[in-house]
Order: C-alpha cells, then structure tokens, then sequence
C-alpha cells in the first residue's frame, strides 16, 4: 500500500501557507533540498532508490476529491478557527494542484562517499507541498527497511512502541495542566502508527489533546487541525528580497512575513515564529501593538526555558500581561519536558505544547533528524540561523551577512535531538 494515500496527509500549515503564498508570491521560484542531519546514518543503504522513486511519483499522481475540498470548505472544527478560512480561489488551487517533479537520485557526497539526493524546484505556491510528503515517505521506508534488516515483526513494533506510549500517557495523565498538539506527521515511523498513537490518546487522555497537525488525521478523527507558518516564510522572503535589492534583506523579510500574515488571518492563526534568524532579532522588530495583538509565540530552537523566559520578558517591558500569551515548545519535545515546562512557566503564560517525533516514532529504534527546506528562491540563497546554531542553513557567506545585519550573537551549538 502507498505511503501517501490522501493529498491531506500533510501539516496543516502547509495550507495556510500556500494560501498567502498564492495570493502575494505566485510565481516566485523555489528550490528544495533534502538533508541527512543524522551523522553515521546512510539512509541510501537503507532505502531501495526504486522504491523511493515509485512512492514519490504515487504522490505525485495523487489529486484532492471533492470530499476533502468540502472537507475544507465545511468542516465545523476549521470553521471555529476561522469562519470561511480557505477561499474558492485557494480551493479551486489545490483540486487543480499539480506537483513540481522531484529529483531522487544517489551521489557523491562532498567527502566522498555516496548520498541520498533529493531536490525539487517550482512555482512556492506548488512546490511547497513537497516538504511534509518527502519526510513521511522517507522515514516509513527506513522504519522498513530496519525491520527487515532486525528481523523485527509489525507486531513487536507495535507492542514495544505500546508500551513506551503507555508510560508517557501515564505520566501525562498524572498531570492534566499539560496540553500538546500532535505534530509527529514529518518523522513519523508510519502512517498507521502515527493514526494508533493519536486514537490511543485521544482515548485515553482527550481533554490534555488541543488537535493534530495532519490535517488526514484531524478529519479522520473529527478534531482541530492545527498550525500557522514556518521557518519557509521568512527563508523564502529574505532570498526574495536580496533578489529585490534591499539592502536590509533580513528585516525586509520579518516585517513583510508578519504584515502579510496578520492581513489574511488575523488573531487567529496569529502564533509567531520567533527563531529563523535569532529570537533576539525578532523581539527587536515585534512592536508593543503586535506583541498585544499576536496570540504568542513557538518556540523551535533553543533551551525552552530560556527562550520562553525570553518571551515573558519581552512582554513585561512592553507592558504586555504575558497570562494572557501562548508559549507553544516545539522542538524535540518529551512527555517529561512537556511535564517540566508546564510547571515552570504556570501561572506566568499559557503553555501548549508542539509534540512530534517523540509521540509518533519511539518504537524502538533511533528516530532520524531529517529535513526538506526551501535552499533558494529567485537566484539567491535562503537563511536560517535558529537559536542553535547545529540548525543553521545556507552557505557560509550568506549566514555570515545575516549575522551582521541581525547582530546575531555566536553561541554554543546544542544536539540536534530530531
């Protein structure tokens, strides 16, 4: 059976992005590259390139049903968010939607020894859809092909990974204050385990489960997709805008991501990504009337708890009541730092968590960290410096230029967990 079985197996996100991408950037070109984080790992012994071709071209294939455009026209819960959240324009869009084709191939990597290489390059609207797609394909046939190699059956997978999720959802349950978001579709171990996982929790601790990022799922199961923008949107806006001439690429971008963003969603969708290019840059250009506005902010990278200590004072010099503001962690996130967080910032912030990897593929074997960005757009490198420096993209050059103009302080890289 395909991995990818439904246009909707993807972040939700995803759509809410390619929604202002095609109003404002329609014919911008993007470039998309895959990267092994993983050091020791060559997923090419593990994945038959055959294969991989063969799921890629299935999703390709692969067109919405009216089913799942009423889905996103109707739906009750996508509805609360935003009342008409997804125009006839948009829709019309994504029932002609047609994916750029993907390069997949292996090559000599810069030491020498062969890679994985997949890269895919298109109009942003279109090309963007690929990210989610790529990651769930790859990370299902490298859980495969370790079963195979370990002899392991989908039964013991299930029963070990069972009993892992039975300790986190006790623990969990102890401590009812905790609420997450399901966000494991990108490094899932499958399909149908990240589907068990989110049943089992939705059984067995509903209240502590605010939705799902997979959008399939959410309409499967009757809940709140749930997502707003990422690192992509101000990556792409900072090449554009180099591309433009500005000579404040950095800052062009940031203003141009949020202005945008507020314009087509509002309040609602109105999480800010604060880590692209440092939180301390992002808080330098995040007014009082956006800070009082925007419902608050994710925090990808970094300590969690210094980046949302950042936050709370960030709103306290604004005279920002930050009781009334989302922290929302979401980088490479356990049961027990959901746990420890939630108590740590009680009673000063409202805290959800963003709960990935962690949740959707611990099932015995080593997780991958593996990723598919944006790594140009319009002729020009894109950027993205993180809070941890280990999750820094673009050429050396480029990140060097960025750091200038952000005033970006050097730090000590931290592991990459996912």
């Amino acid at each position: 059976m395909p991995i990818i079985q439904s246009r909707l197996d993807l972040d939700f996100y995803k759509l809410t992005m390619a929604q202002v991408i095609l109003r404002h950037y329609r014919d911008v070109r993007v470039r998309w590259a895959f990267t092994n984080r993983t050091a020791g790992v060559a997923l090419h012994e593990h994945i038959r390139l055959a294969e991989l071709r063969d799921e890629i071209n299935h999703a390709h294939a692969l067109r919405s049903t009216g089913e799942e455009l009423n889905y996103l026209r109707e739906d009750p819960n996508i509805a609360r968010i935003l009342p008409g959240l997804f125009s006839e324009e948009f829709l019309a869009f994504f029932r002609e939607l047609q994916l750029p084709e993907v390069l997949a191939d292996i090559v000599p990597g810069p030491n020498g020894v062969n890679e994985l290489r997949i890269e895919t390059e298109g109009t942003w609207p279109e090309v963007t859809f690929w990210e989610t797609y790529i990651l769930s394909i790859l990370t299902e046939l490298y859980g495969r092909d370790l079963c195979k190699r370990s002899g392991t059956s989908q039964w013991e997978i299930y029963r070990e990974g069972d009993r892992r999720l039975e300790e986190k959802i006790e623990l969990l349950g102890g401590h009812p204050d905790v609420r997450f978001t399901e966000f494991g579709t990108r490094r899932r171990f499958s399909g149908p385990w990240q589907e068990h996982v989110l049943d089992r929790l939705l059984v067995e601790i509903p209240t502590q489960v605010v939705g799902t990022s997979n959008v399939m799922l959410a309409k499967y199961f009757g809940i709140a997709p749930v997502g707003t923008f990422a690192h992509e949107m101000f990556m792409v806006l900072y090449a554009r805008a180099k591309a433009l001439g500005s000579l404040a690429p950095v800052a062009a971008a940031h203003d141009e991501v949020l202005r945008v963003w507020w314009d087509a969603y509002g309040e609602p969708l109105s999480i800010a990504l604060t880590d692209t290019f440092g939180s301390e840059f992002f808080f330098s250009r995040f007014s009082r009337e956006q800070a009082l506005a925007w419902r608050g902010q994710r925090l990808d990278s970094g300590d969690p708890v210094e980046e949302g200590e950042k936050a709370i004072a960030f709103y306290e010099r604004n005279g920002v009541n930050s009781q009334d503001k989302l922290l929302l962690p979401s980088d490479g996130l356990t049961a027990e730092m959901m746990v420890a967080l939630t108590e740590h910032f009680a009673g000063r912030a409202r805290v959800a968590h963003g709960w990935g990897t962690n949740a959707t593929n611990d099932v015995g074997f080593a997780p991958l960290s593996l990723i598919v960005k944006a790594v140009g757009a319009e002729g020009h490198g894109t950027v993205k410096l993180s809070n941890n420096p280990a999750k820094a993209m673009g050429s050396a050059e480029d990140i060097e230029a960025v750091k200038r103009e952000v005033g970006y302080a050097d730090r000590a890289a931290q592991p990459v967990v996912y």
